[in-house]
């Protein structure tokens, strides 16, 4: 294993576009909390194109056999992000989707998961704290419970890893930083406070950079950045290609036997 403290050296093209990427997806630009001047506000009122920032799909494995696949996309439009994503399992119940809505300050504006006639829950801000509503068949009412958690804490929902990536980019924009062409890292492990949507629970999670690590992916060997991911019963390793504005790759999860591998 190769480990160094400079994300490789890039160009400053490369860099650039990285580094803009990390601002965009991130959702942590430090001008989208300021407040807004007079003569600004009509400069936002007007919609900024629909920009897509990431799509494709997730294949998701258990001891090697394909059990099932997760489509996704990722769109910024001002200071609003949108991750959509679709579960499709090989043999099994209903699509499973899930629709996060989040601010350039990392403020959660609005998580819907649905599976089908299965039911559908939702998460919104309340007081700056959150709150979920989960409607099930064969009620009219939905149940409710609340969250005594910040609205910038991390939706990380199950089966969804597209979840994982945006976490990944939150935590490199924060140890991470950009001198000259090269993308320097702390290696400082980031916190967070998680919510579960559909085991309606949260939990405290650990992010940290490990280093470029060389990895098997669909065959073929590749140098990539390796993060560690851990918490209560979590235990994962996520890979992200800074080459390629840091588009997570692989996650692999040892205690379930399980790999996720982008298509």
């Amino acid at each position: 294993m190769k480990s160094h403290d400079t994300v490789r050296e890039q160009d400053s093209g490369t860099a650039g576009a990285s580094v803009r990427l990390l601002i965009i997806c991130l959702v942590i630009a430090s001008v989208a909390s300021l407040p807004a001047r007079a003569g600004d506000k009509k400069e936002k009122e007007k919609a900024a194109p629909l920009q897509a920032i990431d799509s494709g799909s997730f294949g998701i494995f258990i001891k090697g056999q394909r059990v099932a696949t997760e489509s996704f996309t990722i769109h910024q439009q001002n200071a609003t992000s949108s991750i959509q994503s679709e579960l499709k399992e090989e043999h099994g119940p209903a699509t499973q989707k899930s629709d996060l809505e989040i601010t350039s300050s990392g403020q959660i504006l609005h998580y819907e998961w649905s599976q089908g006639t299965a039911g559908s829950l939702t998460v919104m801000p309340n007081n700056e704290f959150l709150i979920e509503k989960i409607m099930s068949t064969g009620f009219t009412k939905p149940a409710e419970q609340s969250f005594l958690m910040p609205n910038t804490s991390v939706i990380l929902d199950n089966n969804f890893f597209v979840h994982r990536e945006v976490l990944a980019w939150r935590y490199l924009a924060s140890d991470c930083k950009q001198d000259g062409a090269a993308f320097k890292c702390q290696r400082v492990p980031g916190d967070f406070g998680v919510l579960v949507p559909q085991d309606r629970t949260s939990l405290h999670i650990r992010m940290e950079l490990v280093g470029a690590e060389k990895v098997n992916i669909r065959g073929s060997e590749r140098e990539l950045l390796r993060l560690n991911l851990k918490g209560d019963n979590v235990d994962w390793a996520l890979w992200v290609d800074d080459h390629d504005q840091f588009k997570l790759m692989k996650v692999a999860i040892p205690a379930d036997n399980t790999e996720v591998v982008r298509d």
